[in-house]
């Protein structure tokens, strides 16, 4: 059973290594017709708006990026390399442009459905992997994730070590040790 409580935009209102942190154990949730897909989030990766050089608010806004700079607790959804759907959560200000990019889930409601979506059972252990098991479409970009169909609840500390890490699958910032993770978990 997923948890109740949604988190507040407050939440949010940090800076983002803060916020990916302490979003490992809280569980993302997405209500569709075809049923509820929710998952714990065992991997994120932080993005530091204008100071660091991976973030897509880097060089300021645009129609591609808009979106992560509209503020807190919005979810920033776009497509990387024009194939993978990827789902962040905005930290801090309106205009700051920065965010946090979940990277990988443990699944916890709606399994069949994720492998349904997915066609394999290999369901959350990437982050255009879970956007394909949850669902998560690039007309939720913009979406307000303290409402629903898509919101970020609390849930538990995870259970295992949290460890920092350089950041992976990208080109530039890769030295920065923004990457978080639980360490014992399968999916990451």
């Amino acid at each position: 059973m997923i948890p109740s409580r949604v988190l507040e935009r407050s939440f949010y209102e940090r800076d983002p290594r803060r916020v990916a942190v302490d979003l490992l154990g809280c569980v993302l949730v997405h209500e569709t017709s075809e049923g509820i897909a929710s998952g714990v989030v065992v991997e994120t990766e932080a993005y530091l708006c204008t100071d660091d050089p991976a973030c897509h608010a880097y060089r300021g806004p645009d129609m591609r990026n808009r979106t992560i700079f509209g503020g807190p607790g919005l979810a920033y959804v776009y497509l990387s390399y024009g194939i993978h759907t990827m789902v962040n959560v905005n930290c801090e200000e309106e205009g700051k442009g920065s965010a946090v990019l979940i990277r990988a889930l443990n699944p916890l409601e709606g399994t069949e459905l994720m492998a349904e979506r997915r066609g394999k059972l290999d369901l959350c252990t990437g982050p255009g992997k879970l956007t394909q098991a949850l669902g998560i479409e690039m007309y939720q970009d913009g979406h307000d994730l303290t409402r629903d169909p898509l919101t970020v609840r609390w849930g538990e500390p995870p259970e295992g070590e949290i460890v920092s890490t350089t950041r992976i699958g990208i080109s530039r910032g890769t030295e920065l040790p923004y990457r978080y993770l639980v360490t014992s978990d399968p999916n990451v």
